[in-house]
């Protein structure tokens, strides 16, 4: 099969090219911004592109199929010779959709906690021998790539809600008809996409209606917006309700799990949310016939996806980590983590404003009191992520009004907030950095690295 993909540098469109490589295919692509360390994988399976732009003449009539990135856009020139040629063109979704439509697949959707629980399902499974394709959003320790194509009988889908290419509008999610399905919860967010909650909670309807049937739905509990949309979908499926799997905490604050034979296992995650993840996973699993014990013995050792909660550095008197939060549930639900992990420590949280959604101005309120546990709270923001999504810069003293904290720190240049870390006491301290994006390019774990923490 010959297969060019459009906008091949993407976090997720390389590791399918890596995969579709891997199974034989004839791949080739293009990009007009390839960053590390796609370039390097790319590089190293011999499919990084001669030039970095877009040329007609990479598309030809001998082409089987045309896989377009979100990154490209609708006047991309390949993509309107392809479509002139009538050649075959799928979003990564629905190419997706069609390679796993005879697998059981196990879709895990939700505002938040996607990756990790996808993560941990995998982890599970993989500690446990069992056989499974895979489409995850991050990199997990122990898997070389974040997508899988195999003979496998079962597919564990991370599923987004955004947008599935520039020609199809629909949601990720709603290619791949799970048969059983999570949705972690809730909470609104791509306003660039849905301009309403309303029309946010349209898609994950969508999404419910597409379990096939008599299939799964695992669904966060607590959640009342998802118990009254579930209320409103004519199902033929199991309902499944989670919140917090059983646990206890020990003295010194860590988690502590249960066997069936009443022996106590400690596990690496903590937080809340990250308990509720795996209540989650834990369903998952036992649908599939895992049994209790193998579960909690296969998740004591896991220590979570890249960039979820990720420990950068950890001593006898400071630490250290990096989350991929950005929405308001996930900023809210990193930092109450943290703080509950290291009660008595000072938490200095730094969170970076730079999806569509945190830079809007009328979206920003909803980030009240999200950080509200931590002792010194951040926010960054550069001009750059503005020009590039073409919105207004937002004032700082706006900034603390939406965030309703008059004491936030709020920097607009990375190198202020360099100094200013570097300058801080960190004995007895705990450093959170929170962003989808990079801090206006800092090195972040180099610059973790080299702190200088004070002993007792």
């Amino acid at each position: 099969m010959k297969v060019h993909l459009i906008a091949i540098g993407g976090a997720v469109m390389h590791n399918l090219a890596l995969a579709m490589h891997n199974k034989g295919f004839i791949v080739t692509g293009s990009d007009d911004d390839i960053q590390s360390p796609s370039k390097e994988r790319l590089i190293q399976a011999g499919l990084f592109p001669g030039f970095l732009g877009w040329n007609e003449d990479n598309i030809t009539t001998d082409l089987d199929l045309v896989v377009l990135g979100m990154h490209a856009r609708k006047d991309n020139p390949e993509l309107i010779k392809a479509l002139s040629l009538n050649l075959k063109v799928q979003s990564f979704p629905e190419f997706i959709g069609e390679a796993y439509k005879d697998k059981l697949k196990i879709v895990i959707a939700g505002s938040h906690g996607k990756t990790t629980t996808t993560s941990m399902i995998m982890y599970i499974l993989k500690s446990l021998d069992k056989k499974f394709d895979y489409l995850v959003g991050s990199n997990i320790d122990g898997f070389d790539t974040m997508v899988s194509l195999t003979d496998a009988p079962v597919a564990v889908i991370e599923g987004d809600e955004y947008l599935s290419s520039p020609l199809d509008m629909r949601s990720k999610f709603l290619h791949y008809n799970p048969d059983i399905a999570i949705i972690t919860g809730i909470a609104w967010d791509h306003i660039n996409v849905f301009p309403t909650y309303s029309s946010y909670l349209d898609t994950f309807k969508e999404f419910i209606n597409s379990i096939n049937k008599e299939g799964h739905l695992i669904f966060y509990k607590p959640d009342e917006d998802l118990k009254k949309l579930l209320g409103e979908c004519d199902l033929d499926i199991e309902l499944i309700p989670y919140a917090a799997f059983p646990h206890r905490i020990s003295k010194d604050g860590r988690i502590v799990l249960t066997k069936d034979n009443k022996e106590e296992v400690e596990i690496e995650l903590f937080g809340q949310h990250n308990l509720e993840n795996f209540q989650a996973a834990y369903h998952v699993c036992r649908l599939l016939g895992c049994g209790h014990n193998e579960i909690i013995d296969s998740i004591r050792s896991f220590t979570g996806a890249g960039r979820r909660l990720e420990k950068i550095r950890e001593e006898a008197t400071f630490a250290s980590y990096i989350d991929f939060a950005h929405a308001p549930s996930k900023l809210r639900s990193t930092v109450n983590a943290v703080k509950e992990r290291y009660p008595n420590r000072k938490l200095i949280a730094t969170y970076e404003l730079h999806t569509f959604s945190s830079l809007n101005p009328e979206f920003l309120s909803e980030y009240k009191n999200s950080m509200k546990r931590a002792d010194i709270k951040i926010v960054f923001y550069n001009e750059h992520s503005f020009k590039i999504k073409k919105m207004p810069v937002l004032d700082p003293n706006f900034v603390k009004e939406a965030f309703g904290d008059k004491d936030l720190l709020v920097f607009t240049k990375s190198s202020e907030l360099k100094d200013f870390i570097l300058g801080q006491s960190l004995q007895n301290s705990v450093l959170l950095w929170m962003s989808s994006g990079t801090f206006g390019e800092l090195d972040i774990r180099n610059i973790t690295n080299s702190l200088k923490i004070e002993s007792k």
